[in-house]
């Protein structure tokens, strides 16, 4: 089986305040870090025994991972098993970097997000020239609000020219098409985030090779579908994994839309799915984007922790 996984535990504190996020400024008590750890390294020690099988494996926590060090350590560990062909990470790069010298580097990756406002620009980019001196694959991102613009250009003009900058269109926000054509000049992918993607029952790998994974092994198609198709651990997910449509009305968050069989994005990031990374050199599109507009953006249901 070659199998994508996004895993996200109940980790849910953070070091940064950001307005956007409802998890800024969060703290898990002791026991809630211990039950954390514990449900990771069990989840690792899973990954490690599916010898027979091809894992992918993005972690996607709610709050940031690389600051604990049993997130650290599973990247590692990960990295170095011959079945796993890539693992990757979202996180906001507030930690050191220098451990990742012992991940195996062709297979180590990190999504990145700057939080302006939240860390000094410099110390970010210093991070970002730490990856780059390392030979980590990393993509960057940022928020697409109005006050996070000049920043994004300055980051932009400072990092190599083959990393990716991203930009997620802001929830609830309406871009008019001068606003969006100034982040598509940064990301010519944005306008895949300007507007949801309508996805009702359209083909979709999530519940056939990709699924999400919580902290107690249960299995769902996504993170944003609450249907569960079985447990991780006692193998009963299997037999739920198959093609099937989407059963949300629209879906607005690259980890899941990306995954749509409608969406050329397979293509774009082939060989970087996992760290949004992709495949070749990308253009500014020609006016009126890449795709067509789609119902004002709104959040969507989310999976219980």
């Amino acid at each position: 089986m070659d199998l994508t996984i996004l895993y996200r535990g109940p980790l849910a504190s953070c070091d940064y305040d950001c307005p956007y996020c409802p998890f800024a400024k969060r703290r898990d008590s002791r026991e809630q870090l211990r039950t954390d750890r514990a449900a990771l390294e069990r989840f690792t020690a899973w990954a490690a025994e599916q010898t027979g099988d091809r894992l992918s494996v993005l972690f996607t926590p709610w709050g940031e991972g690389l600051v604990r060090s049993w997130y650290r350590r599973a990247l590692v560990e990960l990295s170095r098993l011959p079945h796993i062909g890539r693992v990757a990470v979202q996180t906001n790069l507030s930690g050191r970097t220098g451990w990742l010298a012992e991940a195996e580097r062709d297979k180590v990756a990190l999504w990145c997000t700057y939080h302006p406002g939240q860390t000094p620009y410099e110390r970010f980019l210093g991070r970002c020239r730490e990856l780059t001196a390392l030979g980590v694959r990393y993509s960057v991102g940022i928020v697409g609000l109005d006050e996070h613009l000049g920043e994004a250009r300055r980051l932009r003009a400072a990092l190599p020219p083959e990393v990716y900058l991203w930009v997620n269109a802001a929830e609830g926000h309406a871009y008019s098409d001068e606003q969006a054509g100034r982040w598509t000049a940064l990301d010519p992918l944005f306008p895949y985030s300007r507007h949801p993607h309508r996805s009702a029952g359209l083909p979709c790998r999530t519940g056939r090779s990709v699924i999400s994974v919580d902290g107690d092994g249960t299995v769902r198609r996504c993170h944003f579908v609450r249907a569960e198709l079985g447990n991780l651990y006692d193998g009963s997910y299997r037999g739920s994994l198959g093609p099937r449509g989407c059963p949300l009305d629209v879906c607005d968050c690259h980890i899941g839309y990306v995954h749509l069989e409608t969406l050329p994005l397979y293509d774009v990031f082939a060989g970087g799915v996992l760290e949004r990374i992709p495949a070749r050199p990308l253009r500014v599109p020609a006016p009126g984007g890449l795709v067509p507009p789609g119902p004002t953006r709104r959040p969507l249901p989310v999976v219980s922790r």
